[in-house]
């Protein structure tokens, strides 16, 4: 028996009002910062678009509120196979009039008047609703669980993550294939697969990453023209950029400039507008944590952090109270791709990570990542409108 009818139509404003807050911390950060960003960007109106972005994104939320979540299993090959169409576009650069390729990475779709699209930012949410799916439907079919069985919902899931995950890596974008590796773990762990399974697989890769880096030391040279013929020339310079950013000056400048800015920050912000740290590479996007740090110290990053911490709570909040394995599951991805980049983007400013051209969600510029993180809160809201409570549950 249904203990609230009401509790269906249920809708989490602690959840939008947090939204709310990021939105406006990111609107208004970018317009503090835009007069201070290189002339290339003098006709760019960052915070203009954000704020339309915005828009843009709470109309899609509304109109995500009213189609059932769960009808997403009748279109998740549709949109999963379109992910993929697109990702294999921009690998063969076509159509070439198109496809935009931004600091050696052909990431980027771009249509006159409309702006770039970025298809690996969408094939996060995708590809959680994808896993959801196949692990809903494995589980209808077996419903004995049995170590073959878990076996074969884990090759499953591996080789639908596997396509986009090894196209993204390939154009290449570090940072959205670390999230799609992010969004799968996490799936994976609340999936019921057998621990000793998990185990075995963390194992072997421990076991992988050992060997990569003993290779690594024992001949650099070799492992680094692998990397060049696959792509990844870039990796050793981060790397080093990261470790010793003084030293290689080129790679490490980025990180200098950020830490320059945070430090600069000191408790309580140098005030609104106020910047001495000037020419971060990506500071309206990658980097907006450092201007959030030094107009308003360590107070004001406390804050956003909080902010965060309170996002990611009420997430695994509305995961808990969902009694739908579909909409547990989808959440379950979100909380993946908000958790790892919310971690790596503020841990690569402050040399806790290496730099990945991850944006800070809802705070960096982006339409796609903007958009992106929108249609992730639609799809979580969605699901707590519908999530029934019963007397007995």
């Amino acid at each position: 028996m249904n203990r609230n009818n009401t509790q269906y139509n249920n809708i989490d404003y602690s959840l939008i009002f947090i939204v709310l807050l990021l939105g406006i911390i990111s609107c208004f950060t970018l317009y503090t910062i835009e007069p201070t960003l290189p002339s290339k960007y003098d006709e760019s109106d960052f915070f203009i678009h954000q704020v339309i972005w915005y828009i843009l994104g709470s109309i899609m939320i509304v109109l995500i509120m009213l189609i059932d979540y769960d009808r997403l299993r009748q279109i998740v090959w549709f949109m999963y196979g379109a992910g993929i169409i697109a990702l294999l576009m921009l690998h063969f650069n076509f159509p070439s009039t198109i496809v935009q390729e931004i600091n050696h990475a052909r990431s980027w779709f771009i249509f006159p008047g409309v702006g770039t699209i970025q298809p690996a930012e969408f094939m996060k949410v995708v590809l959680s609703i994808t896993l959801a799916h196949v692990i809903v439907h494995h589980n209808e079919n077996f419903k004995y669980r049995t170590t073959k069985s878990d076996l074969i919902l884990l090759i499953k899931i591996i080789l639908l993550a596997l396509p986009p995950m090894i196209l993204i890596a390939l154009q290449p974008d570090l940072g959205s294939f670390l999230v799609l590796v992010a969004i799968t773990a996490c799936i994976i762990l609340v999936s019921g697969i057998r621990w000793r399974i998990l185990f075995s697989i963390v194992g072997m890769a421990g076991i992988g990453t050992a060997l990569v880096i003993i290779a690594y030391m024992v001949s650099p040279g070799k492992v680094q023209n692998i990397l060049n013929k696959i792509g990844f020339e870039h990796v050793q310079s981060r790397f080093y950029g990261w470790l010793y950013p003084e030293t290689y000056g080129d790679s490490g400048y980025q990180l200098i400039r950020a830490k320059l800015a945070i430090g600069s920050g000191q408790m309580s912000g140098k005030g609104i507008g106020d910047f001495e740290v000037l020419s971060i590479p990506e500071r309206h996007t990658d980097m907006i944590f450092t201007a959030i740090a030094e107009q308003f110290g360590f107070i004001g990053s406390s804050v956003l952090i909080t902010l965060f911490f309170l996002l990611i709570y009420r997430l695994i909040y509305i995961g808990l109270q969902s009694n739908d394995q579909f909409g547990s599951l989808i959440i379950t991805g979100i909380i993946g791709m908000f958790t790892f980049q919310i971690f790596q983007n503020i841990g690569m400013s402050i040399q806790l990570l290496p730099i990945t051209g991850l944006p800070l969600p809802f705070i960096g510029y982006g339409g796609s990542s903007t958009m992106t993180y929108l249609l992730a809160i639609g799809i979580v809201l969605n699901i707590h409108h519908r999530t029934k409570e019963y007397m007995f549950d």
